[in-house]
């Protein structure tokens, strides 16, 4: 099984491997600016495709203010999620953003979220929606029992513009409770997550070390 986020993006069709169709887009990608908007409806080519599998693993898979046509409990492979990723325009702000999740490589690890198939129509709003540095990459989506397809995650890489980078849990849980924005405040995003995983069954100990210092007032304040 393919580990990580490809360069090479292939759409699957129904998940017919006759239906595939490949699009180059390069290596490695120029670092993301702070609105990725504009960059991501160029790394795609959605022509003659009616649905693709988005990948979920942050708020995605609590908030789900998009239409789609089914979505499946999937694991990625070779990825670990991490509050690293800073939030200006939803859970903080130019100021003082917030701490949100994207993924960083790590062999051997797995990351659990939620997958959608949506019709390309969708991405029209989740662009705009995951705009602060996330650029959309190809992935293999495991669904288990060996059944597996192709599909798109947004991911921010370190090398974007709203890169907070790695603390300790004590200091993300402090820098969270600090945190709001116009999405609401940055401790209700850390919360429903954490929620969002116990009912998926993923066991994300980065996740649930930061909720459990976020949850002592004392460790936070």
């Amino acid at each position: 099984m393919a580990t990580g986020p490809n360069f090479i993006f292939e759409l699957r069709m129904n998940r017919e491997p006759t239906a595939a169709r490949h699009d180059a887009i390069g290596e490695r990608p120029a670092p993301a600016g702070r609105d990725t908007t504009a960059v991501n409806r160029g790394r795609q080519d959605f022509t003659n495709v009616e649905s693709v599998w988005l990948f979920g693993y942050g708020s995605l898979i609590y908030k789900v203010d998009f239409p789609f046509l089914e979505r499946r409990r999937a694991t990625i492979h070779g990825w670990s999620r991490r509050l690293w990723q800073g939030s200006h325009d939803h859970r903080g702000t130019p100021e003082q953003p917030g701490r949100v999740a994207t993924l960083v490589p790590e062999q051997g690890a797995a990351c659990t979220g939620m997958a959608y198939r949506v019709a390309p129509p969708a991405f029209e709003h989740i662009d705009r929606r995951e705009k602060n540095g996330y650029l959309r990459f190809a992935t293999t989506l495991d669904f288990g029992a060996g059944n597996a397809s192709e599909g798109l995650v947004y991911i921010a890489l370190e090398d974007n513009g709203a890169w907070l980078g790695c603390a300790t849990e004590a200091q993300i849980a402090r820098h969270i409770a600090a945190a709001a924005g116009p999405s609401g405040t940055n401790s209700d995003y850390l919360l429903r997550l954490a929620a969002a995983l116990r009912e998926l069954g993923a066991d994300d100990p980065h996740v649930f070390a930061v909720e459990a210092r976020l949850r002592r007032p004392l460790d936070v304040g």
